[in-house]
């Protein structure tokens, strides 16, 4: 091992003016009456909105007043009126049904979600043009009846529904009353698609299989080889005894890290990863990591350490940095080549100025691909060779952002993968 050192804001009057009278009418003169402009009929089911909007099926203006009905006073459907969102502008399903059933909205995401154009959908009723079914086989708007049943009912949480054909849908509902216990004036029902939660649970499912294949080998040493005790412990040497324990022992204590790794995922994914702080001498602990991989028989010409002098006192969790630091030194020795140089430095962590600790970890070999740097920090991501669960550098970025600070991944000055963890201080309030 070789070590180096080297704009006011502006009042707004919110008082009202009268309107000013009109002029007053000459002696003998008729005065001309007021002209109100014609309104179409107000449709059945408008009058608690508030607005007129005619109700026309498939019109733009319905489906915005059916999109304000649904969302309340925030949304102004009257154009120049308000933000005006379109219906169409919603990333999930939007569908909306007037009292009487009849859907008055059908947005673009509902028609790609349903394969069902609007044209074929408005106008027609709910159970018509979305005749969902539970995983049962049953219908579901009998079943939730949502213009009958209790008049306390708000909706129906999100459920796994299916769609004509099969095909699966996340379905929730919401029963719009004039009040708390009035009859039902609109039922809004959006509707998204099962692709990202499909994912989470392939996402789950590989990290259960990961696990039960690391798991499997050291399992399979450790029974083998303390069956072999108990059943032939007279036959072998002191030595091959040892040999077998010592074998054992490594095997227990991968199982113990992968088991550990699994933890800390678990509080990474939940953000209850704790943080115990205390004055790190983060140089010693780099020089315990190389100390580890020589006497692994690692030769002692493939690290080269650079201590900068003035590094700032650190505060961090002292098992979270040899976790840092393990995984780090663990990824450039196996999957990087040549000398694997590692530097510490002060440096600013943050943009205001507070002090930090710089560690770079790079090697030499091939680095990593420019279209995979992105996936690097992510699960199960592997190198070019195989070998680990793929867990270690998503251990790694959670904890480092645990303790405030930041990573990141490129290319090294030799062409080999060059890892850069940036930590600030850390010191604890009441020693400010």
């Amino acid at each position: 091992m070789t070590v180096g050192t080297g704009s006011p804001a502006q009042s707004r009057s919110t008082g009202t003016h009268a309107p000013e009278p009109p002029p007053a009418a000459g002696h003998g003169a008729t005065p001309e009456p007021s002209r109100v402009p014609e309104q179409a009929p107000t449709p059945p089911g408008t009058e608690a909105s508030g607005a007129h909007v005619p109700a026309t099926p498939g019109t733009e203006a319905s489906r915005a007043h059916a999109l304000a009905a649904a969302t309340g006073p925030a949304v102004d459907p009257a154009p120049g009126g308000g933000p005006g969102i379109d219906p169409d502008e919603l990333p999930d399903g939007l569908v909306v049904a007037d009292e009487a059933g009849r859907i008055i909205c059908f947005n673009a995401a509902a028609a790609r979600i349903t394969a069902v154009p609007p044209a074929a959908a408005l106008g027609r009723l709910l159970d018509e043009a979305l005749p969902l079914e539970d995983l049962k086989g049953s219908r579901w708007w009998p079943l939730t009846d949502p213009y009958g049943g209790l008049a306390t009912r708000r909706g129906q949480p999100e459920r796994n529904l299916l769609l004509p054909g099969g095909r699966e849908v996340l379905v929730s509902a919401r029963y719009v009353r004039a009040h708390p216990t009035g009859p039902v004036r609109r039922v809004v029902v959006s509707l998204r698609g099962t692709e990202a939660r499909r994912r989470t649970e392939r996402s789950h499912a590989e990290l259960i299989a990961t696990v039960a294949h690391e798991l499997r080998s050291p399992l399979t040493s450790v029974k083998g080889f303390t069956a072999t005790l108990l059943d032939k412990w007279e036959r072998f040497t002191d030595d091959q005894k040892r040999l077998m324990l010592e074998t054992v022992d490594a095997d227990a204590g991968r199982i113990k890290r992968l088991i550990a790794e699994l933890l800390d995922i678990s509080r990474i994914d939940s953000g209850r990863l704790e943080v115990r702080r205390q004055p790190v001498d983060i140089a010693a602990a780099v020089g315990r990591h190389v100390h580890a991989h020589t006497t692994g028989g690692q030769s002692p010409d493939r690290f080269f350490v650079r201590v900068r002098p003035d590094l700032p006192e650190l505060w961090a969790d002292p098992d979270k940095i040899d976790q840092i630091l393990g995984n780090l030194l663990e990824n450039a020795v196996r999957h990087g080549e040549g000398t694997v140089t590692i530097e510490v430095a002060p440096t600013t962590a943050t943009t205001d100025g507070e002090k930090g600790t710089e560690v770079t970890v790079s090697d030499e070999g091939p680095g990593i691909p420019e279209e995979s740097m992105g996936r690097v920090f992510t699960r199960f991501w592997r190198g070019s060779k195989r070998g680990g669960t793929g867990l270690g550098l998503y251990i790694v970025k959670g904890v480092v952002e645990a303790h405030g600070g930041t990573i990141t991944v490129g290319r090294g000055p030799r062409g080999g993968a060059e890892f850069r963890f940036i930590l600030p201080v850390g010191t604890p309030a009441h020693l400010l």
